[in-house]
């Protein structure tokens, strides 16, 4: 009898071959697919980005981004059907796991097949035994996904994607913005309240993470919000507005995003090592200590912020005493992190099921809270208010 670990082992390097055991086979008639006209798109930032391709040049992606790209689909060479990469960790082997990843696969090769007119069979040599225990499945997507019946070509049905939208207009320096609910209305109630977590939050980055612009306008009654790019030197960047809706149903807090392009000469710079002290407009921040930072892991990082040696006195802004945010090289993936005094309410930020409160107890401190997604080189931008003047201090971070 063979074992476990060899039975396994052939499953993996079987079971790639499972979806290439079914063939699409021409019909007679060609695929009628009628979208509704009420869809919009998925990716929130697409439909604004669409309206304004004229008025800005697209960001070519970085070294960094591009190959992040590549890892993530890999293409089917039959039907030029891009599909996920492999699951590195293996998780195929877990039999919910795996009967979920065959479902999917044949759900692909359906719907593939119906836009293309074809019907799904098994081939003569294909091993049946391996998935007959999808095959009801199998019907009842054959019967779905084709229009369930033989007579006429099928209809694929494509319903309207249910998702928060950005609108931007760039009016020579200004920026003015509205955020739109899936039904097409302007969002127009945000969150009040103590703490951070209200209103929106517009942040822009320039693409080489050498600039930043954060700011919290106030909402007209009609939706709309302005941010003046006028500190912002010429280059491209990425628009962040982080909204808090008053109902937090059924998103308590989401991002929406769009780039732009500040006209004139523009050279990238590049990243700078992590240096542990920071100088701005006479004030220092230093970072205590060598980070060690995981992805998704809680994390803590010390800063003091003097000015001639003296401890400075921190006044709120924006519902903190000081803000963390993160922006990763290349992809410009973001979060944002706040720092309160102690027992404040609303200053938590939550990434799946972890949780990080920074907080300042002592003047002239920031223990700041890090919490971000994926791995990489990160750009912390620390924002504090100190004798009426709003600083920034930028330190460069490794994140395993």
């Amino acid at each position: 009898m063979r074992r476990r670990e060899e039975i396994e082992t052939v499953r993996r390097h079987v079971r790639p071959d499972l979806e290439d055991d079914l063939v699409a086979l021409a019909q007679g008639e060609a695929p009628r697919v009628a979208p509704d006209a009420a869809a919009v798109p998925v990716d929130t930032h697409l439909a604004a980005e669409g309206k304004q391709s004229q008025r800005r040049e697209p960001l070519s992606p970085e070294p960094e981004e591009v190959a992040e790209r590549r890892g993530r689909t890999e293409v089917h060479d039959a039907g030029r059907v891009a599909r996920p990469a492999a699951d590195l960790r293996r998780n195929e082997d877990d039999a919910a796991v795996r009967e979920q990843l065959e479902v999917h696969t044949l759900r692909r090769r359906v719907v593939a097949a119906c836009v293309h007119g074809r019907r799904v069979v098994a081939r003569p040599h294909a091993d049946r035994r391996r998935y007959r225990h999808l095959a009801p499945i199998v019907a009842v997507l054959a019967l779905a996904g084709c229009g369930g019946g033989s007579g006429g070509a099928p209809t694929v049905s494509i319903p309207a994607a249910r998702t928060f939208s950005l609108v931007a207009k760039l009016h020579g320096k200004l920026l003015t913005l509205k955020v739109v609910q899936p039904n097409g209305a302007p969002l127009t109630r945000f969150r009040r309240g103590a703490g951070p977590h209200t209103g929106v939050h517009v942040i822009i980055v320039r693409r080489d993470l050498a600039d930043i612009l954060h700011v919290h306008p106030p909402v007209a009654a009609n939706g709309t919000f302005t941010a003046d790019l006028s500190p912002l030197p010429p280059g491209p960047y990425r628009v962040v507005v982080d909204v808090y809706p008053v109902n937090p149903s059924p998103q308590p807090n989401f991002q929406l995003f769009w780039t732009l392009r500040v006209p004139g000469s523009y050279t990238p710079v590049t990243l700078p090592p992590l240096r542990s002290s920071e100088t701005v407009d006479g004030y220092t921040f230093t970072l205590h200590g060598t980070p060690h930072l995981r992805a998704i892991q809680p994390a803590f990082l010390t800063f003091t912020v003097t000015h001639d040696g003296r401890p400075s006195q921190f006044s709120p802004w924006i519902g903190a005493l000081a803000h963390a945010i993160f922006f990763r090289r290349g992809t410009l993936d973001y979060f944002h992190t706040h720092v309160c005094a102690p027992g404040a309410a609303g200053c938590t930020s939550i990434l799946g099921a972890a949780k990080v409160t920074g907080s300042s107890s002592t003047p002239g401190k920031l223990d700041v809270g890090v919490l971000v997604p994926v791995a990489g080189t990160w750009r912390l931008f620390l924002q504090c208010k100190v004798d009426g003047h709003v600083l920034t201090a930028p330190f460069t971070l490794t994140v395993r």
